[in-house]
């Protein structure tokens, strides 16, 4: 696994989903996000006009869902915007003082890149680099880390700033599956993080 290198003015910090859906006590609740919350805290802090957070979105009802989508949501009808209300996607309190500078991409799937706001985002950023925090390790993290991975981006992952609902799912996820990619992924602290970008 790479150790952290330089990280330069073409790095993005991408706050995967730190919001009400996941964060309050909902069907898909994540309890470790206080735990990380101070380390996104610190990354978002350190260069705010740098940092994308993005918003796992969900349909009004099951039947907006596409394809196979539908099926999922018929079992987590619960956090539909119908039902948990549409203000249940809004970021958590601690980081909505950054916005702006920091910006907000909405996403309906488990990578960020699915999403052509947040495309268009790093386009204008000039971002060559991601560094990637937030919830879950094993599910959207991964899917945006993957997708990066796919689309030629530098991809850094902060250890003690990404967790999941699943606790032995998400140490496997950091142990054992991003290793599989150690010329394309590197993971460090965020206090290494925070020692190698220079914004």
């Amino acid at each position: 696994m790479q150790q952290i290198r330089a990280i330069g003015a073409d790095a993005v910090h991408v706050c995967i989903d730190i919001q009400r859906l996941f964060a309050e006590k909902t069907d898909w609740h994540t309890a470790s996000i206080p735990s990380i919350l101070p380390a996104i805290v610190r990354l978002t802090e350190h260069a705010p006009a740098r940092t994308i957070f993005t918003r796992f979105t969900t349909p009004e009802t099951p039947d907006q869902a596409l394809g196979h989508w539908r099926a999922y949501y018929e079992r987590w009808t619960s956090v539909t915007t119908g039902i948990a209300g549409a203000d249940i996607i809004d970021i958590v309190d601690e980081l909505k003082s950054f916005v702006p500078p920091a910006r907000i991409a909405d996403k309906p799937t488990y990578s960020a890149f699915e999403s052509p706001q947040f495309c268009a985002m790093l386009d204008e950023m000039d971002c060559r680099t991601v560094i990637c925090t937030g919830v879950e390790t094993d599910v959207c993290v991964l899917g945006t880390v993957m997708s990066a991975m796919d689309r030629g981006y530098r991809v850094i992952v902060a250890s003690d700033a990404v967790h999941g609902s699943n606790p032995a799912s998400h140490e496997a996820a950091l142990a054992h599956v991003y290793r599989r990619f150690e010329d394309q992924i590197e993971i460090g602290t965020t206090d290494e993080v925070l020692a190698h970008w220079r914004p």
